[in-house]
């Protein structure tokens, strides 16, 4: 099967309701408070689903009981008032979880943004596979880089607002890892998360016509090695037209992760970027998922780009 485009939601306009949800991880309450504020200054009207400051009574990593994470994120997603759903921020928990939402509820709700990175991919995977709807890899509310870091914010804030004015994403570090040039429908995210969906009941079959985005944090470059290893031997990267790499950090010194990706990604034939900034490093730029894009990979050294093909939100 070809990935084709996904749903894409309605962009938001001044006076909008915003959920912020903590489907992974507790969230500290100063980041959160400041995440809101963020969302404030923008126009936006941000709501706090019931358990966003909770914390598992026993497992302290976890954001609330998992019963209470989905809940949260299917009692916003159902709600007519809400406009957008944005993740405080990422963590682990999202697989534990994730088969307790009613999917066929939330796509009956009709499309919205949905916005998340890191153990979010998760829910990335499940709104395109069980609900056909592109969403945003993007920054959280109650995240470092969101707070600290204005090209981030700028990013999230054009997305959300003017997707026009952002169709062509790419910090100047985006190199060539491997040239050329692929058209593609965008998919992916932290790649240790799609290893991890592997053999899960809706987990992807085929990566024919995808544009694959991935990136990661604290895994050594044996363990990238061993993450794309297990997505090639599983057939996952099949057919895929081209590769987009984000950031490694805390992934040690990038020339061995770098020495990683070319010897994993370039036997594939296809072009492949790396540096393009999104996930996890000091600038997460928002990248659409679900929709098609045209991926840029100059010989010459030039910065590369991927550029989406349509504004990321109607």
């Amino acid at each position: 099967m070809t990935l084709a485009p996904l749903t894409r939601p309605a962009r938001l306009r001044p006076g909008a309701r915003i959920a912020v949800v903590s489907p992974s991880g507790p969230v500290p309450a100063d980041r959160l408070e400041a995440g809101l504020d963020v969302l404030r200054g923008w126009g936006l009207e941000p709501v706090e689903a019931p358990h966003v400051r909770q914390v598992h009574p026993g497992l302290d990593y976890l954001a609330g009981t998992d019963e209470e994470r989905a809940g949260d994120l299917q009692r916003a997603w159902c709600d007519p008032s809400v406009d957008a759903v944005i993740c405080a921020r990422g963590g682990y928990g999202v697989q534990r979880m994730a088969d307790l939402v009613d999917w066929a509820a939330m796509r009956a709700a009709g499309p919205k943004v949905f916005i998340g990175y890191s153990d979010i991919t998760v829910l990335h995977e499940a709104f395109a596979q069980r609900v056909g709807l592109a969403t945003l890899h993007g920054p959280m509310a109650g995240t470092e880089t969101f707070l600290k870091d204005p090209d981030t914010q700028e990013s999230l804030r054009a997305t959300l607002f003017e997707p026009d004015t952002v169709r062509t994403l790419g910090l100047p570090t985006a190199r060539a890892l491997v040239p050329g040039r692929a058209r593609g429908i965008t998919y992916g995210g932290c790649v240790s998360l799609l290893a991890a969906e592997l053999g899960t009941p809706h987990a992807r079959t085929s990566a024919r016509g995808g544009l694959l985005v991935i990136e990661d944090t604290t895994e050594d470059p044996y363990g990238i090695d061993r993450i794309l290893t297990q997505l090639l031997r599983a057939g996952a990267l099949d057919g895929v037209a081209g590769v987009v790499c984000g950031s490694w950090a805390g992934c040690g010194p990038y020339e061995k992760v770098r020495a990683v990706l070319a010897d994993r990604l370039a036997p594939l034939g296809v072009p492949v970027v790396e540096e393009l900034g999104f996930g996890h490093g000091p600038t997460a730029l928002t990248l659409p998922l679900g929709v098609p894009a045209v991926l840029d990979a100059p010989a010459d050294g030039a910065p590369a780009t991927l550029t989406v093909e349509v504004p990321a939100l109607r």
